[in-house]
């Protein structure tokens, strides 16, 4: 018998345990039983007896109590049907395919929020993605052009090792949001997921670009991709970087340009939602609001087994009882 098991052993029945109370009235009704005894002959002294021997069969009478006591013991602890288990799970995931569009064109340099608008984009964005583990996401950026930096991927690692790669200048400048949400739109359109959406980031206004924004809203609509736009800057001016003459970056103050209503449009038509972040607050708060509008169905199925080990205490209590009875009616037959 592999003692090991015991360590994580669970019980069917442990109500049986109660039955243990019964050893000590067991004991105690041997010993009543043996004071009770009567003597085959009276004398009147039995200070010469006291030197004799005492046989070894008197000696180790007990032995067949103890070999009960044992018996029963084994046999209640069978009867509450010790038992291990093993625990398996099946789990059946329905992901979401995710394409974060972002903008990297010079006006994210601004520093209305810190460090400025790219690097606290970047940093809200990888903490995104630590949150959606079973979901494939990938990495469209903008600025004159579109690029896919990372397509849609389970490898979180990487998408978040591409996502601090990310600078601005990367691209042609320039804020072509049409370009940037197409882009996102033909890494998704081959997807065979149930859910897939597009969070577009950006901070200004569309003025470049080969594709019209509202014809990438209509691709977007036709293959069913809810987008969530996201409008980054403070309201009013904001210290934008500007190159002086002799080569040199000056922060100056800017007004602040967003094409709201194109973004509230793109997101009403497909399904989707816009939001203005002006902190960094405010866009750790969107991102965890989408996280939370987006929820991955995951079900989980747990199976468990059970593996009884009552048998080896059953063979234990009828072998203590059959050697009992054997002793009984042969090695201490002659004793009272």
């Amino acid at each position: 018998m592999d003692f090991s098991i015991w360590k994580n052993i669970e019980f069917a029945h442990p109500a049986f345990f109660g039955l243990l109370v019964l050893i000590p009235v067991m004991i105690y009704w041997y010993i009543a039983r043996q004071q009770r005894r009567q003597v085959a002959m009276e004398m009147s002294s039995l200070q010469g007896l006291k030197g004799l021997p005492v046989s070894w069969k008197v000696r180790l009478r007990p032995l067949l109590l103890v070999l009960r006591l044992v018996a029963f013991a084994a046999l209640v602890v069978a009867l509450a049907r010790p038992q291990t288990s093993n625990t398996s799970e099946s789990i059946d995931s329905e992901g979401i395919d995710i394409v974060l569009a972002m903008d990297i064109s010079g006006s994210m340099l601004a520093q209305d929020l810190q460090p400025d608008r790219l690097e606290a984009a970047k940093r809200v964005a990888m903490n995104f993605v630590d949150s959606r583990i079973s979901d494939r996401i990938g990495l469209v950026i903008f600025s004159g052009e579109s690029f896919t930096q990372c397509p849609i991927t389970t490898d979180h690692g990487v998408l978040k090792n591409q996502i601090a790669q990310v600078k601005s200048g990367m691209l042609q400048d320039g804020t072509a949001i049409g370009m940037g949400l197409a882009t996102s739109v033909e890494r998704l359109r081959t997807s065979k997921a149930k859910s897939k959406v597009i969070i577009l980031l950006t901070d200004g206004v569309n003025n470049t670009g080969l594709i019209d924004p509202l014809t990438a809203l209509e691709i977007a609509k036709a293959f069913k991709i809810r987008v969530y736009t996201i409008g980054v800057g403070t309201i009013g001016k904001a210290p934008f970087p500007m190159t002086m003459p002799d080569g040199s970056i000056q922060m100056q103050m800017q007004d602040v340009q967003l094409d709201e209503p194109l973004m509230k449009k793109i997101s009403v038509e497909t399904g989707g939602k816009y939001f203005r972040a002006t902190s960094n607050k405010e866009l750790e708060n969107i991102y965890g609001e989408i996280d939370k509008l987006e929820k991955t169905k995951v079900e989980i199925t747990s199976y468990k087994r059970f593996a009884e080990h009552f048998f080896a205490l059953a063979m234990l209590a009828l072998a203590c009882i059959l050697l009992e009875v054997v002793l009984r009616y042969t090695v201490f037959r002659s004793l009272p």
